[in-house]
């Protein structure tokens, strides 16, 4: 085995963990947003008081999880992690809330899915440090109160519009996340190759970065997948040559569009004449979920001009037609 190209990653449920930054000083990119936050967990950490409850947004990828773990390293406190869709009752937000210690994070992914009648229960323990929860079934139910430390809540989402107004106006610190540059997913390719001790030229780490949506999570698993092409193929490092050929069998092109991005442009233009054509037709037509469309595959497309969204539905634009050759 090569010893510049190896496999001594973990596999693919730890793999995000592996690269992870685990300090600010680490995370690359988000300036603002990064150097605000900064600031607020040091002043925090002197006051010698919870920070603030922090909401992250933007498109899927862009480091949320990896920001509300360095939050947490950075004031020296536990994280507990969760889901929206995880808490699917008033006793699963307890369980979650019971264990905290003081001045912990707990970190809730998705949390613009988490059930109205649990998020009011969230409202207290996020304002108050209360829990208030009823028990038992109707006329033997009781109410259980609960103090809870000081916490600091860390809710991250791709749809911010779906939060109710009480649940937003509860985040003392909120902060949207954008899509990165070809720069800054330059340097990222190049970081990871050094924590995975992969050897990566700078043309090769720019053609990643190029094809890569605009977003670090992608950035990463195409670094992989390539190495994986490289390490068959029994070379010493990553060069231009073995990306762009890797991509290709990968079928990533220039933009860093796929065949679930070009079937859905192709979809728009063939079956409804290049719109405007409502979401869930779309859906349909193409078989995936309405929420995958929204969530992964429109924000580059509508990033990068090829779709528009009018009163009507989704549109191609002419730069989708110039590039299909349509």
């Amino acid at each position: 085995m090569n010893e510049n190209l190896n496999s001594n990653y973990n596999e693919a449920d730890s793999f995000e963990k592996t690269i992870r930054p685990t300090t600010f000083d680490e995370y690359i990119g988000q300036s603002d947003v990064k150097e605000n936050i900064k600031v607020f967990t040091k002043a925090a950490k002197m006051r010698e008081t919870n920070l603030d409850h922090v909401l992250l947004y933007g498109p899927p990828g862009l480091g949320k999880t990896t920001l509300a773990n360095i939050i947490a390293n950075e004031l020296g406190v536990n994280i507990k992690t969760a889901s929206g869709p995880s808490i699917e009752k008033s006793g699963d937000l307890a369980a979650l809330l019971s264990t905290l210690e003081p001045y912990d994070v707990l970190f809730i992914d998705e949390i613009h899915r988490i059930p109205k009648f649990v998020e009011e229960i969230l409202y207290s323990a996020m304002e108050d440090f209360k829990l208030d929860i009823i028990v038992g079934s109707d006329g033997q139910s009781r109410s259980i109160n609960i103090d809870l430390p000081p916490f600091t809540l860390i809710g991250a989402t791709t749809r911010a519009g779906d939060l109710s107004s009480p649940l937003r106006d509860r985040f003392g610190i909120t902060c949207k996340l954008n899509y990165y540059t070809d720069e800054e997913l330059t340097m990222i390719v190049e970081r990871t190759a050094r924590v995975l001790d992969i050897s990566i030229d700078k043309d090769a780490a720019k053609i990643i970065a190029s094809r890569s949506r605009k977003t670090p999570r992608i950035a990463n698993r195409l670094l992989k997948r390539v190495s994986d092409f490289a390490l068959v193929e029994g070379l010493a490092a990553i060069d231009k040559d073995i990306v762009n050929s890797s991509l290709d069998r990968l079928k990533v092109d220039k933009y860093g569009l796929d065949h679930t991005d070009i079937e859905y442009l192709e979809s728009l233009i063939e079956r409804f004449n290049g719109g405007p054509v409502g979401i869930e037709s779309i859906a349909a037509s193409i078989g995936e979920e309405v929420t995958t469309i929204e969530d992964v595959i429109e924000p580059f497309l509508l990033q990068e001009g090829f779709i528009k969204r009018t009163a009507r539905g989704r549109q191609v634009t002419d730069k989708t037609y110039e590039y299909l050759n349509k």
